[in-house]
């Protein structure tokens, strides 16, 4: 920094104040100072600024599990929510369940003296894992559920699982099969929990479900199986990815989406509006949760009194889903 000032002329202060964007510097300085920046290829330095200010402005992000669709996207959302608030983000990704893993990841990352933790995890290992957590900075976790003791942001599972129940029940059907995501994760628990209450409360027959693994392959393979019965005019799939798997298995046992049988997925994925049938699907918007995690980790870091955060889901019908047949 002394180097900047001494090349542009100026006090240190006065090159602190430009790196740091006061906007009382007038332009002419800045630009001095701007130049002999580039010239310098001075960057300054986290950890000086740390032991200055006893503050870093750094974050730990930690995701557990393979990086599916949502908890990518949230990650990416949270991320461009950090950058764009002047944060940096340590990463460690692990596997799901990997409790020793996590306290590991969660003591290097304390180690760097992160300002904040973001856990985005949504397995029920891994989440009893982080409730044992008691680190020395705020710990924010992005899940399906809230518990007590930490901070969470997350979306109604529940909710979009009974607004896809209540589109099928509306066009007719009284029965709704469930393709179901793994019962290791509480996305596919809280949605098969909303699911059934939504059945149950409608009248609606909810005795057909079958457990895949969130991968278009166990969607194909359920799929094939419940092509062969006579029963059911309508089935909802925990996630866009088996709901595609499915739709591939129906046609290729001769069964017509949705003339035959009407599919509903979940996530909303760029790619359902593309398929054959284009997918009635309900809509996560992962990006927008990335962007409030970091919202509250703000608070948080402010000081502020932050309450759990319970975004809602919203259906977006499309062609896959159509009156049973008489």
């Amino acid at each position: 920094m002394f180097d900047v000032a001494t090349a542009a002329g100026v006090s240190h202060q006065t090159v602190s104040r430009v790196v740091n964007g006061d906007p009382s510097v007038r332009p002419a300085t800045r630009a001095k100072v701007e130049a002999a920046v580039e010239a310098l290829a001075y960057r300054p330095s986290a950890a000086a600024r740390a032991l200055a200010s006893r503050r870093t402005r750094t974050l730990g992000l930690i995701s557990t599990g393979f990086p599916f669709y949502g908890p990518s996207s949230t990650m990416h959302g949270f991320n461009g929510a950090a950058r764009a608030a002047g944060y940096q983000v340590s990463m460690a990704t692990l596997d799901a369940g990997d409790a020793p893993g996590l306290r590991s990841a969660v003591d290097a990352l304390l180690g760097q003296d992160v300002a904040a933790l973001v856990v985005v995890a949504a397995d029920a290992a891994s989440l009893a894992a982080v409730a044992a957590l008691d680190p020395t900075v705020p710990l924010v976790v992005a899940d399906a559920v809230d518990e007590p003791g930490r901070h969470a942001v997350s979306i109604d599972q529940a909710l979009g699982a009974r607004l896809a129940v209540e589109h099928l029940h509306a066009l007719g059907h009284r029965a709704v099969a469930h393709v179901a995501g793994p019962g290791a994760w509480t996305d596919a628990r809280e949605r098969r929990r909303g699911w059934a209450e939504a059945c149950a409360e409608l009248g609606v027959d909810a005795s057909v479900v079958v457990e895949g693994d969130w991968t278009p392959a166990s969607g194909h393979r359920l799929g094939l199986e419940l092509a062969a019965r006579d029963d059911v005019t309508a089935i909802f799939c925990a996630n866009d990815q088996m709901a595609l798997g499915l739709v591939h298995a129906l046609s290729d046992s001769g069964v017509r989406v949705p003339d035959d049988v009407s599919v509903v997925g979940f996530d909303d994925l760029p790619e359902a509006a593309h398929v054959v049938p284009p997918l009635t699907s309900v809509r996560q918007d992962f990006e927008a949760l990335g962007r409030r995690t970091m919202a509250v980790v703000e608070a948080l870091l402010a000081g502020d009194d932050v309450p759990d955060v319970l975004e809602r889901p919203e259906l977006v019908v499309r062609r896959s889903t159509a009156a049973p047949r008489a």
